[in-house]
């Protein structure tokens, strides 16, 4: 897994955009989704894994930070962090990035290994541990994103 993970390409599409004139908010959480998709086939989670071991992962909590505008057309990408793991939760940083380089937007996931039994959150399989260990050594190397841990709050003088 690259280090950090980077996405393929998208593209903010016309159907996406509302009547501001920029990316809907809606649409910064699709283009996330979407992206971690492709890093967790990397872990080993995705469809596959879902069909085959009645196991999944849900999202039990989400924030994201609008740092800049996206419009119709423009390219982007999303990297994706590893930056903590037990047996049945993770912890991933991504941030949201134009082509041009700059940052449009950072969303943070504490997602849930799920028994779709239940459903209930169970461990994760040893495979899939050993490899959050894997991509967490990697990913420590990167050192603590700035905008980690951000809280959502009025501060008062």
């Amino acid at each position: 897994m690259q280090t950090p993970f980077r996405a393929s390409p998208k593209t903010v599409l016309p159907e996406w955009i509302d009547f501001n004139g920029h990316l809907n908010m809606a649409y910064y959480s699709v283009l996330f989704d979407t992206s971690v998709d492709e890093a967790y086939e990397q872990i080993g989670f995705g469809p596959d894994y879902a069909r085959d071991h009645r196991h999944t992962t849900y999202v039990a909590e989400f924030h994201i930070c609008y740092v800049r505008e996206l419009h119709e057309g423009d390219n982007v990408y999303v990297t994706t962090q590893l930056v903590d793991y037990d047996e049945k939760r993770f912890h991933t940083y991504q941030e949201l990035y134009h082509s041009d380089g700059w940052l449009a937007a950072t969303a943070e996931a504490l997602t849930l290994h799920v028994d779709m039994s239940g459903p209930r959150v169970a461990p994760m399989p040893a495979q899939i541990q050993s490899r959050m260990a894997e991509i967490l050594k990697a990913h420590n190397t990167l050192g603590t994103p700035e905008r980690l841990n951000r809280s959502i709050g009025i501060k008062r003088k």
